[in-house]
């Protein structure tokens, strides 16, 4: 996934900027002296991976082009409790009104990349691989998706429109097909798009047969026991690629990823992952500079 750039998020920033502040900051306004100057610190309060902080520096420059902004992380690093995102200094009353927004958005997609990171963690030296899914924030799916690779996990499909996904409703639907549904809709699947990847959703070994047979690329494992996974791996011996999903979390991916599978998706990773705890410490009181004579 390519990096995040100002130009792509500057629209959701006004729009969530328009939000919070819109006709403008009172309390600020009524206040903090125009004149008055600050500087903050954007702190950990846990350990953290961080993910999102060009949306933070382009919050603060949005409400106040001025302010002097420095990175002392980068997305993808891990931060322990009390080290520095980033430090902002300039008009008091810019960074006062930018903050929860820029906050809001860090603390969001960090949240995100932390816990990615501990699936990821939980897995290693597996031949396994973390996986999102389309279980996203309306709206928000490009940069929880990023803040999964800030994670050190791997996107799944993006949309309904970057792979094949043959799931068990439309097998439903085709379930008068010959010679089998599975089959049926590989075969039309490669003939309306050969240049996507296919993917067939098994809830039963007999399933994954079907699939195997069909010349499926993954097969995904649905909600299937640890000695399922394995037999499932077995019969694939590698023809196809492998996904586990349905009832993972920190206490069984790795159970999981022992079966052999090649990936294992998890949709917590975005609809469950909680804001982690940052904030904007005041490094000094704000003062008032006396404009030049």
């Amino acid at each position: 996934m390519l990096p995040l750039t100002a130009e792509e998020i500057l629209p959701l920033i006004r729009q969530a900027l328009a939000e919070d502040v819109g006709p403008g900051d009172v309390t600020s306004m009524a206040t903090v002296p125009e004149m008055a100057r600050a500087s903050a610190r954007m702190v950990a309060r846990e350990p953290l991976v961080v993910a999102g902080l060009l949306l933070a520096e382009t919050t603060f420059r949005e409400v106040a082009p001025t302010l002097q902004i420095t990175s002392a992380a980068r997305d993808g690093d891990r931060l322990d409790t009390g080290q520095t995102l980033l430090t902002v200094s300039g008009t008091a009353r810019g960074i006062l009104t930018a903050e929860r927004v820029a906050l809001n958005f860090v603390q969001r997609l960090s949240g995100i990349a932390t816990l990615t990171a501990q699936f990821v963690t939980a897995i290693e030296h597996t031949r396994t691989r973390i996986l999102d899914t389309r279980k996203t924030t309306p709206g928000l799916r490009r940069l929880e998706k990023y803040a999964v690779r800030c994670g050190g996990g791997h996107n799944h499909r993006f949309g309904l429109y970057d792979r094949v996904l043959i799931k068990d409703n439309h097998l439903a639907a085709l379930r008068d097909a010959r010679p089998n549904p599975v089959a049926a809709a590989v075969k039309r699947a490669r003939s309306a798009y050969p240049e996507l990847l296919v993917e067939v959703e098994a809830d039963t070994l007999d399933q994954v047969s079907d699939a195997l047979a069909a010349g499926a690329d993954i097969i995904l494992l649905d909600n299937m026991t640890p000695q399922e996974l394995k037999e499932a791996v077995r019969r694939v011996a590698g023809q196809a690629q492998t996904e586990a999903s349905g009832g993972v979390n920190l206490q069984t991916v790795r159970s999981i990823a022992a079966t052999g599978v090649d990936f294992i998706s998890v949709g917590a990773l975005t609809h469950s992952a909680r804001a982690v705890d940052i904030a904007l410490d005041f490094d000094e009181e704000p003062h008032v500079t006396t404009p030049p004579r």
